[in-house]
């Protein structure tokens, strides 16, 4: 006999006064449209006065895909995003994913239970100082300041373009508020100008180029910079690269592309011959820079950045400045050059269709040595089958160097990569998820390695169950492929390397999604089929990939001896 309790919440869950909880859940309404969580004792209070107000609320399976839901928000639509977990394992189990926010310089606001105020308890952990260890703040919430306290948490993530982590002590979730004390103000964020003698020098240097370049990072979107800086280009006539993080930025036809481990090689010879670099707002990391290829040994490399000179050693001419008000200074001083000038005019080639489609692929043979299939032939064919108003999301590994070669994207919020700047696989059907949640209006593709996608797998029913379309794509090959081409290749053992073959279709299909292994390139005229009949669900793609077929990014990496898969 099976009996069933009923349970009245209309008195249970709403407290006959505010507390601690519900002010901090009050002033996340305020702030954010969307919070993503896994519910424990330290945090069952907020959630439960949010979802019974029918604010929106994505529950996760894994405490990290809470913070990555919140990170891609935040990627995919430019609104900050909010987490939030219990104490201790639950905080923990987050970390990796809150490292990977701070790292990316990624806006967002995670609630956390903590220890109670009086004393740890013996499976407390110093949670403030595990935060401060990845560079997080940590703010505590208390019954005299818990809504302005919320409101600071914002404002500080959204100054520093950092996450700030919120605690509620486990003794006063359910505290009732007290008087309020006011909070001293933030102090007011630096600013950086460029003196006349600096805007003079660049504004000249541009004007006598005669292959003027301008690479451009997700700077540029914080600053608002976009259009200033196109208008830049085109009086110049310079073609234009960006760094992943602002892909498509400038939806111009002179865009070579994103710059880095993922140039394709026909547009990376043009980057070469360029003898001026402006680069606004872009980290110069290793990658971007692939390990110091990706500009010619002569060209003059201007930046400009509000961060503090990393002393790069091919930039010839740093200018620390505000990008937004140097664009206005600048763009005075220099006047469209006269047509026979410009770069554009020698390379018109660059402004056709057929030189910023995926074709030609730089091997277009559909297997690798090993018979199974060639993963940039596979990617170059999805570019098409894809639909265009489409969310590209990675996962971080080996596998992910060919989707930004090969697919293209609305607009930079439409390329998300969630766990490279901390080198972490695994955080990808979580990331997805929380871009599925921010824009519906998309179909989401999801594409993850089988290691990474294995990692992740709790989340998988997190995807499917946030997304309206999408269509996740495992480039299989059935190996740590990043360890194998890293480390085999040099004499390593591969035992641990290898992966046995895993059928994500049929993991897909016993979640609820439709798919199908694909071993040849005929196999994807399935998931072209299912595009063409399904307005919503999703659609898993397994394909088994080569082993033996090494992604640019890498073997730019290994050639320069850098044994480090920077893909940042």
């Amino acid at each position: 006999m099976t009996t069933t309790a009923t349970v009245s919440t209309s008195s249970y869950y709403t407290p006959a006064a505010p507390t601690v909880s519900t002010a901090v859940g009050e002033a996340l309404r305020e702030r954010t449209g969307h919070l993503f969580g896994l519910m424990g004792n330290g945090n069952a209070q907020l959630i439960s006065h949010l979802t019974q107000a029918g604010f929106p609320y994505t529950s996760a399976r894994h405490e990290a895909a809470t913070v990555t839901m919140a990170d891609a928000y935040h990627r995919s639509t430019g609104r900050i995003g909010a987490a939030t977990t219990t104490y201790g394992a639950g905080f923990t189990n987050a970390y990796t994913a809150l490292a990977e926010a701070r790292l990316a310089r990624i806006p967002l606001v995670l609630v956390v239970g903590d220890a109670p105020s009086a004393a740890q308890r013996s499976f407390d952990i110093d949670q403030t100082a595990a935060a401060a260890a990845t560079g997080v703040t940590t703010l505590m919430a208390a019954p005299d300041n818990a809504a302005a306290i919320t409101h600071r948490a914002f404002d500080l993530a959204l100054q520093t373009v950092q996450p700030v982590v919120l605690a509620i002590p486990y003794d006063l979730a359910t505290a009732p508020l007290t008087d309020p004390v006011s909070l001293d103000p933030l102090p007011a964020k630096s600013s950086w100008s460029a003196s006349t003698p600096e805007l003079d020098r660049v504004a000249t240097a541009l004007r006598t180029a005669k292959r003027p370049l301008i690479l451009a990072g997700r700077g540029i979107l914080l600053a608002d910079a976009v259009a200033p800086l196109r208008e830049l280009g085109d009086r110049l006539g310079a073609l234009f690269m960006t760094s992943v993080m602002a892909a498509n930025a400038f939806a111009s036809p002179w865009d070579l592309g994103i710059a880095g481990g993922f140039t394709r090689a026909h547009r990376l010879e043009l980057a070469q011959a360029a003898d001026v670099v402006l680069v606004a707002g872009a980290s110069m990391n290793a990658f971007q820079l692939r390990y110091g290829t990706l500009f010619g040994p002569d060209a003059k490399v201007i930046r400009v950045d509000n961060e503090p000179d990393a002393a790069h050693a091919q930039v010839t001419d740093y200018v620390r400045a505000d990008l937004g008000p140097f664009l206005e200074e600048l763009n005075p001083r220099i006047e469209s050059i006269e047509p026979q000038g410009v770069w554009r005019e020698r390379v018109p080639e660059v402004a056709s269709p057929s030189f910023r489609s995926a074709e030609p692929v730089e091997d277009p043979s559909e297997f690798g040595p090993d018979g199974r299939l060639n993963p940039r032939t596979v990617v170059a064919a999805l570019e098409d089958i894809l639909p265009k108003e489409r969310s590209v999301v990675m996962d971080g590994g080996h596998f992910m160097g060919w989707a930004p070669m090969y697919m293209s994207v609305p607009d930079p919020q439409a390329m998300i990569t969630v766990g490279t700047a901390f080198q972490s696989i695994g955080l990808g059907f979580g990331s997805a998820a929380g871009v599925s949640a921010a824009r519906p209006d998309r179909t989401t593709v999801f594409i993850t390695g089988d290691g990474g996608g294995l990692m992740g797998l709790s989340d998988f029913e997190t995807f499917l169950r946030t997304t309206r379309r999408g269509v996740v794509v495992v480039l299989n090959d059935s190996a740590y492929g990043a360890e194998l081409h890293q480390y085999a290749s040099k004499g390593l053992d591969d035992k641990a390397m290898l992966i046995d073959e895993v059928d994500f279709a049929a993991i897909g299909h016993a979640l609820g999604a439709e798919g199908t292994k694909a071993p040849t390139l005929a196999d994807l005229t399935t998931l072209e089929d299912w595009l063409a009949t399904h307005d919503t669900g999703v659609f898993v793609l397994d394909v088994a990939i080569s082993q033996k077929v090494v992604v640019e990014y890498m073997a730019a990496s290994l050639e320069s001896g850098n044994m480090k898969v920077a893909v940042a």
